[in-house]
Protein backbone atom coordinates (compact mmCIF):
# COMPACT_ATOMS: atom_id res chain seq x y z
CA UNK A 1 0.00 0.00 0.00
CA UNK A 2 2.99 2.14 1.02
CA UNK A 3 4.64 1.97 -2.62
CA UNK A 4 1.48 3.36 -4.26
CA UNK A 5 0.80 5.84 -1.60
CA UNK A 6 4.23 7.57 -2.83
CA UNK A 7 3.65 6.97 -6.52
CA UNK A 8 0.15 8.82 -6.06
CA UNK A 9 2.50 11.77 -3.98
CA UNK A 10 4.83 11.42 -6.59
CA UNK A 11 2.62 12.53 -9.48
CA UNK A 12 0.44 15.21 -7.92
CA UNK A 13 4.07 16.67 -7.27
CA UNK A 14 5.15 16.30 -10.77
CA UNK A 15 1.58 17.57 -11.99
CA UNK A 16 1.49 20.46 -9.29
CA UNK A 17 5.04 21.44 -10.46
CA UNK A 18 3.52 21.52 -14.34
CA UNK A 19 0.26 22.83 -13.05
CA UNK A 20 0.35 25.90 -15.93
CA UNK A 21 0.61 22.99 -18.51
CA UNK A 22 -2.26 21.43 -16.58
CA UNK A 23 -4.60 24.46 -16.90
CA UNK A 24 -3.33 25.55 -20.55
CA UNK A 25 -4.05 21.60 -21.80
CA UNK A 26 -7.51 21.58 -19.47
CA UNK A 27 -8.67 24.77 -21.02
CA UNK A 28 -7.61 23.91 -24.76
CA UNK A 29 -9.14 20.87 -24.74
CA UNK A 30 -12.59 22.06 -22.74
CA UNK A 31 -13.06 24.71 -25.00
CA UNK A 32 -12.56 23.30 -27.89
CA UNK A 33 -14.73 20.43 -27.25
CA UNK A 34 -17.34 22.63 -25.73
CA UNK A 35 -17.52 24.38 -29.18
CA UNK A 36 -17.75 21.32 -31.39
CA UNK A 37 -20.77 20.31 -28.95
CA UNK A 38 -22.08 23.14 -28.96
CA UNK A 39 -21.96 23.39 -32.61
CA UNK A 40 -23.55 19.56 -33.41
CA UNK A 41 -26.90 19.71 -35.40
CA UNK A 42 -29.31 18.39 -33.86
CA UNK A 43 -30.71 14.71 -34.70
CA UNK A 44 -34.27 14.69 -35.97
CA UNK A 45 -36.56 11.24 -36.12
CA UNK A 46 -39.10 10.41 -37.79
CA UNK A 47 -40.71 7.31 -38.37
CA UNK A 48 -43.84 5.12 -39.34
CA UNK A 49 -45.47 2.02 -38.02
CA UNK A 50 -46.93 -1.11 -40.73
CA UNK A 51 -49.47 -3.93 -40.01
CA UNK A 52 -49.36 -7.11 -42.29
CA UNK A 53 -51.68 -9.85 -41.63
CA UNK A 54 -54.09 -12.31 -43.43
CA UNK A 55 -57.72 -12.23 -42.96
CA UNK A 56 -58.65 -14.00 -39.76
CA UNK A 57 -61.82 -15.58 -41.49
CA UNK A 58 -61.12 -15.43 -45.39
CA UNK A 59 -57.58 -17.31 -44.77
CA UNK A 60 -59.17 -20.46 -43.36
CA UNK A 61 -62.43 -20.61 -45.77
CA UNK A 62 -59.87 -20.32 -48.80
CA UNK A 63 -57.24 -22.93 -47.51
CA UNK A 64 -56.96 -26.26 -49.93
CA UNK A 65 -59.49 -24.80 -52.67
CA UNK A 66 -57.50 -21.29 -53.90
CA UNK A 67 -53.81 -20.54 -54.28
CA UNK A 68 -52.75 -17.71 -52.20
CA UNK A 69 -50.82 -14.85 -54.15
CA UNK A 70 -50.54 -12.32 -52.04
CA UNK A 71 -48.66 -14.20 -48.34
CA UNK A 72 -47.55 -12.65 -45.68
CA UNK A 73 -44.37 -14.37 -46.58
CA UNK A 74 -43.52 -12.34 -49.76
CA UNK A 75 -44.71 -8.97 -47.58
CA UNK A 76 -41.77 -10.08 -45.33
CA UNK A 77 -39.23 -10.36 -48.04
CA UNK A 78 -40.49 -6.97 -49.12
CA UNK A 79 -39.56 -5.35 -45.31
CA UNK A 80 -36.53 -7.05 -45.59
CA UNK A 81 -35.57 -5.64 -49.10
CA UNK A 82 -36.90 -2.65 -48.50
CA UNK A 83 -33.42 -0.94 -48.24
CA UNK A 84 -31.96 -2.33 -50.92
CA UNK A 85 -29.80 -0.68 -53.48
CA UNK A 86 -33.45 -0.17 -56.12
CA UNK A 87 -35.42 1.05 -53.40
CA UNK A 88 -33.16 3.38 -51.99
CA UNK A 89 -32.46 4.75 -55.56
CA UNK A 90 -36.13 5.12 -56.48
CA UNK A 91 -36.53 6.79 -52.99
CA UNK A 92 -34.07 9.79 -53.95
CA UNK A 93 -35.24 9.89 -57.05
CA UNK A 94 -38.46 10.63 -56.04
CA UNK A 95 -37.78 13.05 -53.48
CA UNK A 96 -34.78 15.03 -55.20
CA UNK A 97 -32.52 14.47 -53.27
CA UNK A 98 -29.27 15.77 -54.18
CA UNK A 99 -26.73 13.31 -55.66
CA UNK A 100 -24.10 14.79 -58.76
CA UNK A 101 -22.20 12.16 -59.86
CA UNK A 102 -22.08 8.31 -59.22
CA UNK A 103 -19.96 8.30 -56.39
CA UNK A 104 -22.30 10.96 -54.58
CA UNK A 105 -25.01 8.79 -54.91
CA UNK A 106 -23.37 5.71 -54.22
CA UNK A 107 -22.01 8.02 -50.71
CA UNK A 108 -26.04 9.06 -51.00
CA UNK A 109 -27.24 5.81 -50.76
CA UNK A 110 -25.00 4.07 -47.95
CA UNK A 111 -25.84 7.19 -45.90
CA UNK A 112 -29.52 6.48 -46.11
CA UNK A 113 -28.90 2.66 -44.95
CA UNK A 114 -26.97 3.54 -42.20
CA UNK A 115 -29.57 6.54 -40.85
CA UNK A 116 -32.80 4.02 -42.13
CA UNK A 117 -33.30 1.05 -39.94
CA UNK A 118 -36.65 -1.60 -40.25
CA UNK A 119 -37.57 -2.87 -36.77
CA UNK A 120 -39.97 -6.01 -36.73
CA UNK A 121 -41.85 -5.53 -33.83
CA UNK A 122 -44.02 -8.80 -34.24
CA UNK A 123 -44.61 -11.11 -37.04
CA UNK A 124 -46.97 -8.77 -38.40
CA UNK A 125 -45.99 -5.55 -36.82
CA UNK A 126 -42.83 -3.40 -38.14
CA UNK A 127 -41.60 0.43 -37.75
CA UNK A 128 -39.40 2.21 -40.04
CA UNK A 129 -37.01 4.73 -38.44
CA UNK A 130 -35.61 7.40 -40.09
CA UNK A 131 -32.79 10.06 -37.89
CA UNK A 132 -31.38 13.14 -39.19
CA UNK A 133 -30.46 16.76 -39.01
CA UNK A 134 -33.33 18.22 -41.45
CA UNK A 135 -36.75 17.38 -39.86
CA UNK A 136 -38.64 17.69 -43.37
CA UNK A 137 -36.32 15.73 -45.22
CA UNK A 138 -36.82 12.39 -42.23
CA UNK A 139 -40.71 13.27 -42.54
CA UNK A 140 -40.01 13.11 -46.57
CA UNK A 141 -37.99 9.91 -46.51
CA UNK A 142 -40.02 7.96 -44.28
CA UNK A 143 -43.26 8.97 -46.15
CA UNK A 144 -41.41 7.70 -49.46
CA UNK A 145 -40.33 4.70 -47.65
CA UNK A 146 -43.77 3.95 -46.53
CA UNK A 147 -45.10 4.72 -49.87
CA UNK A 148 -42.66 2.72 -52.06
CA UNK A 149 -43.65 -0.33 -50.02
CA UNK A 150 -46.94 -0.25 -50.23
CA UNK A 151 -46.57 0.10 -54.01
CA UNK A 152 -44.18 -2.34 -54.82
CA UNK A 153 -46.20 -4.97 -52.80
CA UNK A 154 -49.21 -4.41 -54.34
CA UNK A 155 -47.34 -3.88 -58.00
CA UNK A 156 -45.13 -7.24 -56.64
CA UNK A 157 -48.58 -9.68 -55.63
CA UNK A 158 -50.40 -8.13 -59.09
CA UNK A 159 -47.46 -8.91 -61.37
CA UNK A 160 -46.95 -12.24 -59.90
CA UNK A 161 -50.94 -13.20 -60.34
CA UNK A 162 -50.53 -12.02 -64.27
CA UNK A 163 -47.26 -13.79 -64.84
CA UNK A 164 -48.60 -16.44 -62.73
CA UNK A 165 -51.57 -16.17 -65.20
CA UNK A 166 -49.62 -15.84 -68.34
CA UNK A 167 -47.31 -19.03 -67.64
CA UNK A 168 -50.97 -21.15 -66.60
CA UNK A 169 -52.57 -20.12 -70.15
CA UNK A 170 -49.54 -20.86 -72.23
CA UNK A 171 -49.19 -24.45 -70.54
CA UNK A 172 -53.29 -25.53 -71.03
CA UNK A 173 -52.32 -23.67 -74.83
CA UNK A 174 -49.67 -26.18 -74.86
CA UNK A 175 -51.76 -29.11 -73.54
CA UNK A 176 -54.42 -28.55 -75.02
CA UNK A 177 -52.77 -28.44 -78.75
CA UNK A 178 -50.62 -31.75 -77.33
CA UNK A 179 -54.39 -33.69 -76.53
CA UNK A 180 -55.45 -32.87 -79.96
CA UNK A 181 -52.99 -34.12 -81.57
CA UNK A 182 -52.80 -37.01 -79.26
CA UNK A 183 -56.76 -37.38 -79.91
CA UNK A 184 -56.14 -37.74 -83.74
CA UNK A 185 -53.46 -40.16 -83.58
CA UNK A 186 -55.77 -42.38 -81.70
CA UNK A 187 -58.62 -42.38 -83.34
CA UNK A 188 -56.47 -42.91 -86.94
CA UNK A 189 -54.71 -46.07 -85.07
CA UNK A 190 -58.24 -47.41 -84.03
CA UNK A 191 -59.69 -46.87 -87.51
CA UNK A 192 -56.96 -48.68 -88.88
CA UNK A 193 -56.78 -51.55 -86.38
CA UNK A 194 -60.17 -51.71 -85.34
CA UNK A 195 -60.47 -55.52 -85.29
CA UNK A 196 -57.02 -55.71 -83.42
CA UNK A 197 -57.81 -52.70 -80.66
CA UNK A 198 -60.12 -54.24 -77.34
CA UNK A 199 -63.59 -52.87 -77.72
CA UNK A 200 -65.79 -50.79 -74.72
CA UNK A 201 -65.60 -53.79 -72.56
CA UNK A 202 -61.90 -54.37 -72.47
CA UNK A 203 -62.16 -57.38 -75.05
CA UNK A 204 -60.93 -57.50 -78.72
CA UNK A 205 -61.93 -58.49 -82.42
CA UNK A 206 -60.12 -61.91 -82.24
CA UNK A 207 -60.56 -62.81 -78.67
CA UNK A 208 -64.60 -62.30 -78.85
CA UNK A 209 -64.33 -64.46 -82.20
CA UNK A 210 -62.46 -66.96 -80.52
CA UNK A 211 -64.82 -67.02 -78.01
CA UNK A 212 -68.19 -67.02 -80.33
CA UNK A 213 -66.45 -69.92 -82.43
CA UNK A 214 -66.50 -71.82 -79.13
CA UNK A 215 -69.90 -71.18 -77.93
CA UNK A 216 -71.11 -72.22 -81.30
CA UNK A 217 -68.88 -75.68 -81.17
CA UNK A 218 -70.30 -76.23 -77.63
CA UNK A 219 -73.94 -74.87 -78.45
CA UNK A 220 -73.71 -77.70 -81.83
CA UNK A 221 -72.38 -80.58 -79.72
CA UNK A 222 -75.22 -79.97 -77.47
CA UNK A 223 -77.83 -80.27 -80.40
CA UNK A 224 -76.06 -83.26 -81.70
CA UNK A 225 -75.94 -84.94 -78.45
CA UNK A 226 -80.11 -83.92 -77.98
CA UNK A 227 -80.39 -85.61 -82.04
CA UNK A 228 -79.07 -89.10 -81.21
CA UNK A 229 -80.99 -88.66 -77.82
CA UNK A 230 -84.53 -88.37 -79.66
CA UNK A 231 -83.75 -90.33 -82.51
CA UNK A 232 -83.39 -93.24 -80.01
CA UNK A 233 -86.35 -92.44 -77.96
CA UNK A 234 -88.55 -92.39 -81.47
CA UNK A 235 -87.11 -95.60 -82.20
CA UNK A 236 -88.97 -96.66 -79.37
CA UNK A 237 -91.76 -95.10 -79.45
CA UNK A 238 -94.83 -96.88 -81.30
CA UNK A 239 -96.06 -94.59 -84.44
CA UNK A 240 -99.95 -96.09 -83.93
CA UNK A 241 -102.46 -96.31 -81.42
CA UNK A 242 -105.54 -98.69 -80.98
CA UNK A 243 -108.46 -97.02 -80.32
CA UNK A 244 -108.03 -97.96 -76.91
CA UNK A 245 -105.39 -96.80 -76.49
CA UNK A 246 -106.38 -92.95 -77.51
CA UNK A 247 -107.85 -90.33 -75.74
CA UNK A 248 -111.15 -91.28 -76.70
CA UNK A 249 -110.95 -94.89 -75.59
CA UNK A 250 -108.97 -93.88 -72.53
CA UNK A 251 -109.20 -90.23 -71.14
CA UNK A 252 -106.15 -90.99 -68.71
CA UNK A 253 -104.10 -92.57 -71.22
CA UNK A 254 -104.87 -89.08 -73.28
CA UNK A 255 -103.68 -87.03 -70.47
CA UNK A 256 -100.63 -88.95 -69.94
CA UNK A 257 -99.56 -89.23 -73.31
CA UNK A 258 -100.14 -85.04 -73.51
CA UNK A 259 -98.01 -84.91 -70.07
CA UNK A 260 -95.37 -86.98 -71.79
CA UNK A 261 -95.04 -85.33 -75.00
CA UNK A 262 -94.95 -81.71 -73.12
CA UNK A 263 -92.12 -82.82 -70.97
CA UNK A 264 -89.91 -84.10 -73.73
CA UNK A 265 -90.29 -80.89 -75.46
CA UNK A 266 -88.77 -79.34 -72.15
CA UNK A 267 -86.32 -82.21 -71.36
CA UNK A 268 -84.34 -85.51 -71.86
CA UNK A 269 -85.37 -88.92 -71.39
CA UNK A 270 -82.96 -89.33 -68.52
CA UNK A 271 -85.41 -86.40 -66.70
CA UNK A 272 -86.76 -87.96 -63.58
CA UNK A 273 -90.30 -86.50 -64.97
CA UNK A 274 -89.78 -87.96 -68.35
CA UNK A 275 -89.15 -91.36 -67.15
CA UNK A 276 -92.07 -91.18 -64.36
CA UNK A 277 -94.65 -90.10 -67.43
CA UNK A 278 -93.13 -92.75 -69.92
CA UNK A 279 -94.37 -95.54 -67.11
CA UNK A 280 -97.63 -93.98 -66.25
CA UNK A 281 -98.19 -94.30 -70.20
CA UNK A 282 -97.00 -97.99 -70.38
CA UNK A 283 -99.19 -98.62 -67.20
CA UNK A 284 -102.66 -97.14 -68.92
CA UNK A 285 -101.19 -98.82 -72.33
CA UNK A 286 -101.67 -102.24 -70.81
CA UNK A 287 -104.81 -101.41 -68.70
CA UNK A 288 -107.89 -102.37 -70.18
CA UNK A 289 -110.27 -100.52 -71.43
CA UNK A 290 -113.24 -98.70 -69.67
CA UNK A 291 -114.89 -98.04 -72.91
CA UNK A 292 -117.03 -100.69 -74.91
CA UNK A 293 -116.36 -104.24 -75.47
CA UNK A 294 -115.72 -103.53 -79.12
CA UNK A 295 -113.03 -106.91 -80.69
CA UNK A 296 -111.96 -104.41 -83.46
CA UNK A 297 -110.35 -100.96 -83.21
CA UNK A 298 -108.79 -98.83 -85.56
CA UNK A 299 -104.88 -97.26 -85.50
CA UNK A 300 -104.75 -94.17 -84.74
CA UNK A 301 -101.36 -91.62 -84.63
CA UNK A 302 -99.31 -91.89 -81.59
CA UNK A 303 -99.05 -88.34 -80.25
CA UNK A 304 -95.93 -89.07 -78.66
CA UNK A 305 -94.32 -89.87 -81.53
CA UNK A 306 -95.21 -86.91 -83.64
CA UNK A 307 -94.41 -84.56 -81.17
CA UNK A 308 -90.63 -86.46 -81.02
CA UNK A 309 -90.81 -86.50 -84.53
CA UNK A 310 -91.05 -82.55 -84.36
CA UNK A 311 -88.98 -82.02 -82.05
CA UNK A 312 -86.20 -84.29 -83.61
CA UNK A 313 -86.62 -82.12 -87.17
CA UNK A 314 -86.19 -78.92 -85.37
CA UNK A 315 -82.93 -80.66 -83.72
CA UNK A 316 -81.76 -81.26 -87.26
CA UNK A 317 -82.66 -77.76 -88.38
CA UNK A 318 -80.76 -76.09 -85.61
CA UNK A 319 -77.57 -78.22 -86.10
CA UNK A 320 -77.75 -77.68 -90.16
CA UNK A 321 -77.93 -73.51 -89.01
CA UNK A 322 -75.25 -74.02 -86.42
CA UNK A 323 -73.10 -75.68 -88.48
CA UNK A 324 -73.41 -73.01 -91.43
CA UNK A 325 -72.35 -70.22 -88.55
CA UNK A 326 -69.52 -71.94 -86.95
CA UNK A 327 -67.99 -72.28 -90.48
CA UNK A 328 -68.50 -68.73 -90.98
CA UNK A 329 -67.16 -67.99 -87.56
CA UNK A 330 -64.26 -70.03 -87.89
CA UNK A 331 -63.14 -68.53 -91.37
CA UNK A 332 -63.71 -64.68 -89.50
CA UNK A 333 -61.63 -66.19 -86.34
CA UNK A 334 -58.60 -67.17 -89.06
CA UNK A 335 -58.85 -63.98 -90.99
CA UNK A 336 -58.38 -62.07 -87.81
CA UNK A 337 -55.77 -64.60 -86.28
CA UNK A 338 -53.91 -63.72 -89.78
CA UNK A 339 -54.35 -59.87 -89.27
CA UNK A 340 -53.05 -60.40 -85.74
CA UNK A 341 -49.94 -61.97 -86.54
CA UNK A 342 -49.13 -59.75 -89.33
CA UNK A 343 -48.94 -56.61 -87.04
CA UNK A 344 -47.94 -57.72 -83.45
CA UNK A 345 -47.68 -55.01 -80.55
CA UNK A 346 -50.93 -53.24 -81.92
CA UNK A 347 -52.51 -53.53 -78.73
CA UNK A 348 -49.38 -52.79 -76.63
CA UNK A 349 -49.02 -49.76 -79.03
CA UNK A 350 -52.65 -48.75 -78.66
CA UNK A 351 -52.57 -48.85 -74.41
CA UNK A 352 -48.88 -47.13 -74.98
CA UNK A 353 -51.72 -44.35 -76.87
CA UNK A 354 -54.19 -44.29 -74.15
CA UNK A 355 -51.28 -43.94 -71.43
CA UNK A 356 -50.40 -40.88 -72.89
CA UNK A 357 -53.10 -39.59 -73.46
CA UNK A 358 -54.80 -40.06 -69.82
CA UNK A 359 -51.48 -38.30 -68.64
CA UNK A 360 -51.65 -35.07 -71.07
CA UNK A 361 -55.69 -35.46 -70.00
CA UNK A 362 -54.67 -35.46 -66.16
CA UNK A 363 -51.91 -32.50 -66.58
CA UNK A 364 -54.47 -30.30 -68.40
CA UNK A 365 -57.09 -30.86 -66.06
CA UNK A 366 -54.48 -29.84 -63.16
CA UNK A 367 -53.22 -26.60 -64.92
CA UNK A 368 -56.96 -26.10 -65.62
CA UNK A 369 -57.80 -26.51 -61.61
CA UNK A 370 -54.99 -24.54 -60.99
CA UNK A 371 -55.83 -21.36 -62.96
CA UNK A 372 -59.52 -21.33 -61.38
CA UNK A 373 -57.52 -21.17 -58.17
CA UNK A 374 -55.34 -18.79 -58.98
CA UNK A 375 -58.14 -16.66 -60.14
CA UNK A 376 -60.07 -17.32 -56.42
CA UNK A 377 -57.08 -16.64 -55.00
CA UNK A 378 -56.49 -13.43 -56.47
CA UNK A 379 -60.15 -12.16 -56.32
CA UNK A 380 -59.72 -12.62 -52.16
CA UNK A 381 -56.32 -10.57 -52.12
CA UNK A 382 -57.43 -7.58 -54.55
CA UNK A 383 -61.34 -7.70 -54.07
CA UNK A 384 -61.90 -8.94 -50.47
CA UNK A 385 -58.25 -7.83 -49.28
CA UNK A 386 -57.44 -11.24 -47.60
CA UNK A 387 -53.94 -9.58 -46.64
CA UNK A 388 -54.84 -6.19 -44.58
CA UNK A 389 -51.99 -4.02 -45.48
CA UNK A 390 -52.04 -1.21 -43.16
CA UNK A 391 -49.80 2.16 -41.58
CA UNK A 392 -50.83 1.86 -38.27
CA UNK A 393 -48.71 5.24 -37.38
CA UNK A 394 -48.30 7.68 -40.54
CA UNK A 395 -45.04 9.50 -40.75
CA UNK A 396 -45.08 12.71 -38.78
CA UNK A 397 -42.62 15.62 -39.51
CA UNK A 398 -41.02 15.78 -36.20
CA UNK A 399 -40.61 19.42 -34.28
CA UNK A 400 -37.87 18.43 -31.25
CA UNK A 401 -34.68 16.53 -31.73
CA UNK A 402 -34.05 13.64 -29.85
CA UNK A 403 -29.84 14.47 -30.20
CA UNK A 404 -27.10 14.95 -29.60
CA UNK A 405 -27.15 15.00 -25.57
CA UNK A 406 -25.47 18.22 -25.71
CA UNK A 407 -25.73 18.07 -21.21
CA UNK A 408 -23.97 14.64 -21.41
CA UNK A 409 -21.35 15.60 -23.86
CA UNK A 410 -20.42 18.64 -22.12
CA UNK A 411 -19.76 16.51 -19.01
CA UNK A 412 -17.78 14.36 -20.61
CA UNK A 413 -15.59 17.14 -22.53
CA UNK A 414 -15.20 18.60 -19.04
CA UNK A 415 -13.78 15.48 -17.58
CA UNK A 416 -11.70 14.48 -20.47
CA UNK A 417 -10.28 17.77 -20.62
CA UNK A 418 -9.16 18.12 -17.15
CA UNK A 419 -7.95 14.23 -16.88
CA UNK A 420 -5.55 15.16 -19.62
CA UNK A 421 -4.50 18.24 -17.94
CA UNK A 422 -3.42 16.67 -15.18
CA UNK A 423 -1.78 13.58 -17.49
CA UNK A 424 0.16 16.36 -19.47
CA UNK A 425 1.25 17.52 -16.37
CA UNK A 426 2.51 14.32 -14.88
CA UNK A 427 4.03 13.39 -18.13
CA UNK A 428 6.11 17.03 -18.24
CA UNK A 429 7.16 16.08 -14.61
CA UNK A 430 8.13 13.04 -15.55
CA UNK A 431 10.35 13.69 -17.88
CA UNK A 432 12.45 16.21 -16.41
CA UNK A 433 14.14 13.69 -13.97
CA UNK A 434 13.99 14.70 -11.13
CA UNK A 435 14.64 13.05 -7.68
CA UNK A 436 12.10 13.79 -5.19
CA UNK A 437 12.67 11.49 -2.30
CA UNK A 438 14.73 8.55 -0.46
CA UNK A 439 12.51 6.52 -2.42
CA UNK A 440 13.02 7.72 -6.13
CA UNK A 441 16.74 7.09 -5.37
CA UNK A 442 16.11 3.28 -4.23
CA UNK A 443 14.83 2.83 -7.44
CA UNK A 444 18.09 3.18 -9.15
CA UNK A 445 19.32 0.36 -6.92
CA UNK A 446 22.53 2.26 -5.42
CA UNK A 447 23.19 2.18 -1.98
CA UNK A 448 21.96 4.78 0.00
CA UNK A 449 23.82 5.65 3.06
CA UNK A 450 21.35 9.06 4.04
CA UNK A 451 19.75 12.17 3.24
CA UNK A 452 19.41 15.70 4.21
CA UNK A 453 16.36 17.57 4.46
CA UNK A 454 15.83 21.20 2.83
CA UNK A 455 16.82 23.36 4.78
CA UNK A 456 15.27 26.28 2.93
CA UNK A 457 12.46 28.38 3.75
CA UNK A 458 9.08 26.86 1.59
CA UNK A 459 7.48 29.48 -0.39
CA UNK A 460 3.91 30.35 0.34
CA UNK A 461 1.71 28.33 -1.80
CA UNK A 462 -1.25 31.02 -1.31
CA UNK A 463 -0.65 32.84 -4.69
CA UNK A 464 -0.31 29.46 -6.70
CA UNK A 465 -3.38 27.83 -4.97
CA UNK A 466 -5.40 30.95 -5.66
CA UNK A 467 -4.29 31.06 -9.60
CA UNK A 468 -5.44 27.65 -9.77
CA UNK A 469 -8.62 28.18 -8.25
CA UNK A 470 -9.19 31.24 -10.23
CA UNK A 471 -9.03 29.39 -13.39
CA UNK A 472 -10.59 26.18 -12.80
CA UNK A 473 -13.44 28.55 -11.37
CA UNK A 474 -13.41 30.25 -14.66
CA UNK A 475 -13.49 26.91 -16.76
CA UNK A 476 -16.55 25.87 -14.28
CA UNK A 477 -18.43 29.16 -15.26
CA UNK A 478 -17.80 28.47 -18.66
CA UNK A 479 -19.05 24.83 -18.23
CA UNK A 480 -22.59 26.39 -16.45
CA UNK A 481 -23.37 29.13 -18.74
CA UNK A 482 -22.89 26.64 -22.13
CA UNK A 483 -24.44 23.54 -19.75
CA UNK A 484 -27.54 26.56 -18.90
CA UNK A 485 -28.10 27.62 -22.27
CA UNK A 486 -28.62 23.71 -23.21
CA UNK A 487 -32.32 24.52 -21.96
CA UNK A 488 -32.42 27.54 -23.14
CA UNK A 489 -32.19 26.87 -26.48
CA UNK A 490 -33.85 23.19 -26.41
CA UNK A 491 -31.44 21.31 -28.23
CA UNK A 492 -31.51 18.81 -25.87
CA UNK A 493 -34.45 15.91 -26.67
Amino acid sequence: MEPLINTAQRLLAAAWRKRLYVLATSWAICLLGWTVVMLLPPNYEASAQLYVAADPVLTPLLRGIAINGNSEQEFNLLRETLLSTPNLQQLIEREGLRAQGPGAREALIRSLRSRVTVVPQSPNLFTIHYVGHDPHRAYDIIEGLVNIYVERATVHNQGDIDNAGKFLQSQITYFHDQLKALEARRAAFQAKYLDLLPGINGVSAVQSASEHVHKLETTLQDAKAEQGLLTEELAKTKPLLSSGQTAAGNPALAAALANLARLRQKYTNDYPGVQAAEREVQTLEHAPSSGGTSSYSLPVANPVYEALHLKLLQTQTAILTLTRELARARTERTKLNTLARSQPGIEAKFINLNRNYGVLQKEYQDLISRREAMRIGAAANIDANQVQLQVISPPVQPRLPIGPNRRLLLIAVLILGIGAGFGVGILLGELEGRVQSEADLRTFGLPIIGHISDLAPAPSAAAPVMQLGIAGGLLLSVFGALFIATFMIGNLG
